[in-house]
């Protein structure tokens, strides 16, 4: 049974109720088939709630609390199902171009509705049936966070090498109908879906506005496990500048006429293009961060408003780890802080990624092994700050396995994970560094141990 129970938190309401073992079978009448029924319907003060004991008996139970308070189960898996895996072999797709030997999760393709409305991930709609296309209208689950590419449904299903593919972008315009939100990506890649497809692609998504809220447009990732692949080609300096102009001109057009700029490149384009980050106001609501477009510009305009606001940093000897592509960026603020405070004894690494190989430059892909090879033996003073986005945030190890406990041992010294926000980067510079918890490897127990505040 996909909703039995594992654990019941204290004070629940059902707490003196239920029993670890148990199968939540409906509230107020309506079937639980998994994570996104039980959110909704127990979201009301008032429940009926049905559970199902090993041995098959059934009992009700009602209960009173605050609306939109949590019943307090917790389920054998998060989706109270397994996730639903992808369906297409896009011809881009990272996945794909990942080195054998890594981790077995590294290799799972989700394409999972619920996970884009609980946790942000990116779908392409290809594997929803008919019934969940009506329940997300039916209970509103808003928003939605849709990997486009185009909507040519030829290409489409030609990119997505899926005969499904075409279909989505009627189910887009159907959830727009219904007043869904989605924020959506456009996987950018040269000869294919760029130049007058990507046009034709933002005029259909800016027809479904406001249901289309935004859209990214990133360039195509392209590792050096590319054997027997589609044959992609990178963007070139020139190619990523001609389509940073060619979506700032569609999206100067949509604030005129819908009062939103809605398509936004993401922050590699520019630094492929070797432009500046456009200024703060352009990315209105900042809805595609986690998409890396604006990340930079945030980041900036919090280091500014840190400097403002702080006392003189503490003058122990720093140093910051990150890709290639953004090493200048923070070459940038450091240069801003010494403008401020005189002589920050910091130094920036721009780490190479020969891991999936030096195409690939951006901070968030960067292994413990490369980070190992390229700073043995450098001046890294007594801190090295790195991205949180290196690392997996509960094992905190980087995407070749090598755990934060490792790599610092190997380059003798602590290692920050700082968040990709300018005043935690500035705190960190300053001396007020983040509590670092770290799992204990080995045995059954979970436990954690800190740095103190000196780094030992």
């Amino acid at each position: 049974m996909k909703n039995v129970i594992k654990s019941i938190d204290r004070g629940s309401p059902l707490e003196k109720h239920a029993r670890v073992g148990d199968s939540l079978v409906s509230i107020n009448g309506n079937r639980i088939v998994d994570v996104l029924d039980y959110k909704f319907y127990a979201y009301d003060a008032r429940l009926h709630v049905v559970l199902r004991r090993p041995d098959g008996g059934e009992y009700s139970v009602r209960v009173h609390k605050a609306e939109g308070g949590d019943l307090g189960l917790d389920f054998e898996t998060y989706l109270m199902d397994t996730p639903r895996s992808c369906a297409n072999n896009c011809v881009f797709c990272f996945i794909d171009q990942l080195p054998p030997g890594m981790r077995k999760t590294m290799y799972f393709k989700d394409d999972d509705a619920r996970l884009s409305f609980l946790l942000g991930n990116y779908i392409t709609l290809t594997n929803l049936s008919p019934r969940e296309i009506e329940r997300i209208i039916a209970l509103h689950v808003s928003p939605v966070n849709v990997s486009v590419h185009t909507t040519n449904p030829e290409l489409r299903r030609r990119m997505l090498c899926n005969d499904r593919a075409g279909e989505s972008i009627e189910v887009m315009r159907r959830f727009a109908a219904a007043g869904i939100v989605m924020n959506c990506q456009i996987v950018c890649c040269p000869g294919l879906n760029d130049g007058e497809e990507l046009t034709r692609t933002m005029r259909d998504l800016a027809g479904m506005y406001p249901g289309v809220h935004s859209v990214s447009i990133v360039p195509v990732g392209l590792t050096r496990y590319r054997e027997g692949l589609y044959p992609l080609t990178p963007f070139t300096r020139e190619h990523a500048a001609e389509t940073i102009d060619q979506v700032t001109a569609f999206g100067d057009a949509c604030v005129e006429r819908y009062g939103s700029r809605i398509f936004f490149c993401g922050d590699e384009m520019y630094l492929k293009a070797g432009r500046e980050i456009p200024p703060d106001a352009f990315y209105e609501e900042y809805t595609q961060l986690e998409n890396g477009v604006g990340m930079l510009r945030l980041m900036e305009t919090e280091f500014r408003s840190a400097l403002k606001l702080s006392d003189a940093p503490d003058g122990v000897p720093f140093s910051i780890a990150t890709g290639a592509a953004a090493a200048p960026f923070f070459e940038k603020l450091m240069a801003l802080g010494r403008e401020r405070y005189g002589e920050l004894d910091g130094r920036v690494y721009a780490i190479q990624n020969d891991f999936f190989g030096r195409s690939i430059n951006v901070t968030g892909l960067i292994t413990g092994r490369d980070l190992i090879a390229q700073l043995r033996g450098r001046d890294l003073g007594e801190r090295l700050f790195v991205s949180q986005n290196m690392l997996r945030r509960q094992e905190m190890d980087f995407l070749d396995d090598v755990t934060l406990e490792q790599a610092s041992e190997a380059l003798g010294v602590p290692i920050y994970p700082i968040e990709q926000d300018g005043f935690a980067l500035w705190d960190a510079i300053s001396g007020l560094l983040p509590e670092l918890k770290l799992p204990q490897r080995g045995g059954e127990e979970t436990a954690y141990y800190q740095y103190n505040q000196n780094g030992t």
